[in-house]
């Protein structure tokens, strides 16, 4: 009897096990699919579609351990190199502004501006504390129809696939990548961020705030 039970809850456990791990290739599966051609890199940058605003996604400029995160660093590179280019006429920035000892909006603002970014040419978002936030506050808040969203290309695609689902055309500028264990860590946490997705989508999460509408221009 007991070795019976003991064989029931391991084919149960190896279901559970079975499922979780479909449940992760699918959402992954999807997501990427579904941005494919609409992320782009410095190299088809002369192919790429202008957008009125690039959409740059916030991160931590500094390392727990210290030193400069380098996803932060290539996002700012990268913000600045599509602004040049001519590929985007405003920077929306969206990121955490949870305390008043972190603001990743405004310290971004900080490094676009001195990378050579007038200042007028930059909006903040400070309630952009999930991609799902940032990409319908957008929408909803900042009125854009269109957008490039900037970020890693992992990250790109998920915020396509966020944007789409709520009603904003989106494509993406990815900025360098990393790899290593770091960038291992960040793809590792990227697959359960997908599954997050569909959870937020079949739920119909909301944004933490809405608040006034922002006219860029």
């Amino acid at each position: 009897m007991k070795i019976s039970i003991k064989r029931k809850y391991r084919f149960l456990l190896a279901v559970v096990i079975l499922l979780s791990i479909l449940v992760v290739v699918v959402s992954n599966f999807t997501i990427e699919i579904s941005a494919r051609g609409k992320t782009f890199s410095d190299l088809d940058m002369a192919s790429m579609p202008k957008n009125k605003v690039g959409l740059v996604l916030g991160t931590s400029r500094m390392l727990v351990e210290g030193g400069i995160n380098p996803y932060y660093a290539h996002r700012i590179d990268a913000t600045i190199a599509l602004y040049k280019a001519g590929k985007i006429e405003f920077v929306l920035v969206s990121g955490d502004n949870g305390t008043i000892y972190y603001n990743e909006p405004t310290t971004i603002k900080k490094d676009l501006v001195e990378g050579g970014i007038p200042t007028d040419k930059i909006f903040l978002d400070y309630a952009g504390f999930r991609t799902l936030d940032s990409m319908v506050r957008a929408k909803f808040i900042f009125g854009l129809d269109s957008v490039t969203v900037i970020s890693q290309k992992f990250h790109n695609e998920r915020a396509i696939y966020l944007a789409e689902k709520k009603g904003l055309k989106a494509i993406g500028f990815n900025a360098e990548g990393i790899s290593g264990k770091q960038g291992l860590k960040v793809q590792f946490r990227e697959y359960f961020a997908r599954v997050k997705v569909f959870i937020d989508l079949l739920l119909n999460t909301q944004p933490r705030f809405y608040g006034e509408k922002i006219e860029i221009k």
